[in-house]
């Protein structure tokens, strides 16, 4: 998988990418990722990439052209001519606070594509025609406003990284995580045994397994209901 980020703090993004799973998947050749900077893609001295909002209001917004360009010559190094971006499994991805919020259901979609390319908003906003002719979904991590789309941008990639298969030293270990399954993840434990006066639950240390897994069923659903009834109502019925 190859990731391309458009940012005009490319510097946010090192300590993240160079660490953990991430810098892993990247040395084990399972995702390519890219940091363009913004500025790189104008064209004035001052390297502009904002201007006043038509009609008046506060804050500044980012013009279309240099995200444009951007975006030009990310797709002419990858997927030339222009038009083989879709068909290439290839999707132009917005961080907005008006985007359609992340899930671990769209996460394993994005997954799945050969070629994601994120573009960071600031300041008030993007020109609303780079919505219209290049981004292909707008995508929020939560119903709040961030200074910037780097850090969301950020939680997306790892989100994303992660559930490609090879990613996690363990294949199996995104299977019964939170949301995968429609529920919230069952308690976990480990050694001790016992740690200030509590105790780890008998049915886990007797090694059976028949017991041990309708035991974190029932725990999943039972916290599920607690924590995140909504989540039941979306979940199939079995």
């Amino acid at each position: 998988m190859r990731i391309d980020i458009v940012t005009i703090f490319p510097e946010m993004f090192a300590p993240v990418l160079d660490a953990s799973i991430l810098k892993r998947a990247q040395g084990r050749g399972l995702v390519q990722i890219q940091v363009h900077n913004l500025r790189d893609y104008t064209t004035d001295k001052r390297r502009t990439v904002d201007d006043r909002p038509y009609g008046g209001g506060p804050g500044m917004i980012m013009k279309p052209e240099p995200i444009g360009k951007a975006v030009e010559a990310i797709e002419a190094n990858r997927h030339a001519p222009k038009s083989a971006r879709v068909k290439s499994g290839c999707r132009i991805v917005l961080m907005a606070p008006q985007g359609v919020r992340l899930t671990h259901a769209l996460a394993k979609e994005l997954s799945g594509l050969s070629h994601l390319v994120i573009l960071c908003g600031h300041y008030e906003g993007v020109d609303e025609r780079i919505r219209q002719a290049l981004v292909d979904q707008e995508i929020s991590i939560g119903d709040y406003v961030l200074t910037g789309g780097e850090l969301p941008a950020m939680v997306l990639i790892d989100c994303v990284v992660r559930l490609i298969p090879g990613a996690l030293g363990h294949e199996a270990a995104t299977q019964e995580e939170s949301f995968v399954n429609g529920l919230l993840e069952y308690p976990q434990y480990t050694r001790p045994p016992a740690f200030q006066g509590m105790a780890v639950p008998e049915v886990l240390r007797t090694g059976h397994h028949q017991q041990v897994r309708t035991w974190r069923k029932l725990q999943a659903l039972a916290r599920t209901l607690t924590r995140r009834p909504d989540l039941i109502g979306s979940r199939p019925k079995t």
